[in-house]
């Protein structure tokens, strides 16, 4: 299969949607920065574009992202349950089992491996703004997307919105996600890519991988929220608007 390299990320990760996989692999920002042309990601990336093409015409071509969801037709209401069952759950969980690994490595390898320390301290600020912002979208955002959703489906008018329109509290959780995002660059360059040291002990070792892990869940869980979630929700709020009018 043919890629047009003039095609954004997004429209990539859309189509192909286990080519998240290829971009976390290659350091592609495929959730903050996703409005960008292939081309200039690989650019940016110091990567040639043909390899990245070639990865991608490599990648199993299917429709879901895992669990049978698909993303390009699941009802919002859905997309956003999964969203807090798959991503929100396990970054709770994550962010309260990293917090403690933290401490402990920290307080053995603190000294000899200050980076360490600035690492805490970065993570402290991504989980000081992490959990507000998923209550925020639990109990606020995703419960109208819901409710926008089923008076679309209802030829009802849209819901009341105390926000004044659904495109407010999504710009507002996108700014949040630009903001993790960054912390995430920051936290990797901190660890060198997350290689540890040849004498790191296991918790050392389970922190990195951790960490890694923690940041290659959060960039899909952006990505479904930036690329998937909220540009059909605004679509749908449109459309709602242009029967009203």
């Amino acid at each position: 299969m043919s890629f047009n390299p003039s095609k954004t990320v997004r429209e990539l990760a859309m189509e192909i949607p286990n080519a998240t996989r290829v971009f976390e692999k290659m350091k592609i920002d495929y959730c903050c920065g996703g409005n960008r042309p292939l081309n200039e990601a690989c650019n940016e990336a110091g990567l040639q574009v043909e390899e990245v093409i070639q990865l991608l015409g490599e990648t199993e071509l299917t429709d879901a992202v895992s669990d049978g969801i698909d993303i390009r037709s699941e009802p919002l209401a859905l997309l956003a349950n999964y969203i807090i069952s798959k991503h929100h759950v396990f970054t709770r969980e994550e962010l309260e089992r990293l917090t403690t690994l933290l401490e402990k490595v920290c307080s053995v390898h603190g000294t000899n491996h200050p980076e360490l320390l600035q690492i805490k301290s970065e993570f402290q600020i991504l989980r000081a703004e992490l959990e507000p912002h998923m209550l925020k979208e639990e109990r606020i955002l995703f419960p109208y997307i819901a409710r926008l959703e089923s008076a679309t489906l209802e030829n009802r008018p849209a819901p009341f919105a105390p926000f004044g329109t659904v495109g407010n509290p999504i710009a507002a959780m996108m700014r949040e996600h630009d903001a993790a995002g960054e912390i995430l660059r920051t936290i990797r360059n901190l660890s060198g890519d997350f290689v540890v040291p040849e004498n790191a002990c296991f918790s050392y070792r389970t922190l990195f991988n951790a960490l890694e892990e923690l940041e290659a869940d959060l960039h899909q869980h952006i990505h479904l929220e930036n690329n998937v979630l909220f540009p059909r929700a605004l679509e749908m709020e449109n459309k709602v608007q242009s029967v009203i009018v």
